[in-house]
């Protein structure tokens, strides 16, 4: 199979005959074999009736229901474990995402030999201050902190080799961040493409105000993910073994000080009456307590299971 179009909705049952329509043609078009698996992320509208019936009409049209709302990284885990095709595409269900960018994005890969190709909505249809400055402003740390150069990492359009959608993990909401997991999972070739951004023609858009504290925190959580899941002990142990030693030090320069005072009949006041001393002690307890974090971290990585496991309440394939 050529394609495997992802995409993850919720309550998009206007869009969602015209959506599929529109990706038929395109695929007939250039004859490519094809799925669409739709992931419906527990809707509240007619959403899963409305895929019932685009499968019974098109088999090529595939769907996923979820139990209740578990967000878009599940949706996507969920679509690339189902995924057959040999480039994987994702795009939003609200057909702000053109299906005609589909064969271009599918040459990038196949011809290009690109891992990942991801859209980049150069200009946008967004209100300017709550969407497009902080998205901004979330790309450029991005950036800044892994060194691809992308320019829109939540770009809901892209295109994946299928070995890389099967070698990574998403939950979460690391959704935005995939090149940044796609990198560090040894996906290096990660190329961009400006892609057309449409007005959202129906209902409303399903991302409120905190996101622009997840944005931040994903993005840390990645990095530090990325960098020592398989080794939590590398930084918690280094930094609470630094947090200890600093404290020890200081609780014996209190003890040396002391000794020294005596061995000299110099009148010096209690240790445990200097504030230092209850500083040192706090800095030794947190630096076991950080040291102790780091060794249930490593236990849990090297024996914990899967921990993508969402209700899936119904599918048609």
């Amino acid at each position: 199979m050529d394609i495997s179009v992802v995409i993850p909705l919720l309550n998009e049952e206007e869009s969602l005959p015209e959506l599929t329509s529109w990706i038929k043609r395109v695929m007939d078009h250039n004859h490519y074999s094809y799925e669409i698996i739709l992931i419906d992320d527990g809707s509240s509208d007619n959403s899963w009736e409305v895929i019932e019936k685009l499968h019974h009409e098109n088999p090529d049209i595939k769907g996923i229901k979820f139990r209740r709302n578990y967000g878009k990284s599940a949706a996507l885990h969920v679509g690339f474990s189902d995924a057959q095709g040999n480039v994987v595409i994702t795009m939003d269900a609200d057909l702000q995402d053109s299906p005609e960018e589909i064969p271009e994005l599918f040459k990038m890969i196949t011809e290009e030999k690109y891992d990942l190709v991801s859209g980049w909505k150069k200009k946008r249809y967004d209100p300017v201050l709550s969407k497009n400055i902080p998205s901004k402003f979330y790309n450029w740390i991005a950036r800044r902190s892994s060194g691809i150069r992308i320019h829109d990492f939540n770009c809901g359009l892209k295109a994946y080799r299928k070995q890389l959608v099967k070698s990574i993990e998403v939950y979460g909401e690391m959704h935005r961040y995939i090149p940044i997991i796609a990198k560090w999972a040894g996906f290096k070739k990660i190329g961009e493409k400006v892609v057309v951004h449409q007005e959202r023609k129906y209902g409303e858009t399903k991302f409120g105000f905190e996101r622009f504290i997840r944005g931040p925190l994903d993005l840390l959580s990645v990095i530090f993910i990325a960098k020592f899941s398989k080794r939590p002990m590398h930084f918690f142990g280094l930094l609470g073994t630094f947090v200890f030693i600093i404290g020890f030090c200081a609780a014996a320069w209190l003890g040396i000080a002391k000794l020294i005072a005596v061995s000299n009949n110099i009148p010096a006041p209690k240790v445990v009456e200097s504030p230092y001393f209850f500083l040192s002690l706090v800095a030794m307890i947190i630096g076991t307590q950080l040291f102790m974090a780091g060794f249930l971290a490593e236990l849990f990585s090297r024996n914990s299971s899967d921990r993508n496991k969402y209700l899936v309440d119904k599918k048609v394939i």
